[in-house]
């Protein structure tokens, strides 16, 4: 079970039977605004309130890894391009929708839907 703390800290429970185990996996000092497995778990989206992404793979036990920071527009919510972990899509607050390639963080494609975002 992963879930994240308001103070940004990303958080993992191991459960067996009646025992369980908290390990802290990464401390991105953001508050996490959501988390979104890859379709096949081998990555981890973590997006801040200031719209900042981040990756986390967790068979790696590693250190969260800053893939999209905000620039104009902060985004409001990324998720995996099903099949595979290879791209994610992003929305701004502005309506910018793009596409990101995970492995070095480029922007592949743009489309602005002159729309502005809310989540409900």
């Amino acid at each position: 079970l992963y879930f994240s703390a308001q103070e940004g800290i990303l958080f993992f429970y191991h459960v067996k039977g009646l025992q369980y185990e908290m390990k802290i996996c990464a401390d991105i000092l953001q508050p996490i605004s959501s988390l979104i497995f890859s379709p096949d778990y081998a990555v981890l989206l973590l997006v801040t309130d200031q719209g900042t992404v981040y990756t986390y793979k967790p068979a790696h036990s590693g250190e969260a890894v800053k893939l999209l920071d905000a620039c104009s527009s902060c985004f409001l919510a990324a998720d995996f391009l099903a099949p595979g972990n290879k791209y994610c899509v992003s929305v701004t607050i502005s309506g910018e929708v793009q596409v990101w390639f995970l492995e070095d963080g480029t922007c592949l494609s743009k489309l602005n839907i002159d729309v502005e975002v809310h989540v409900t």
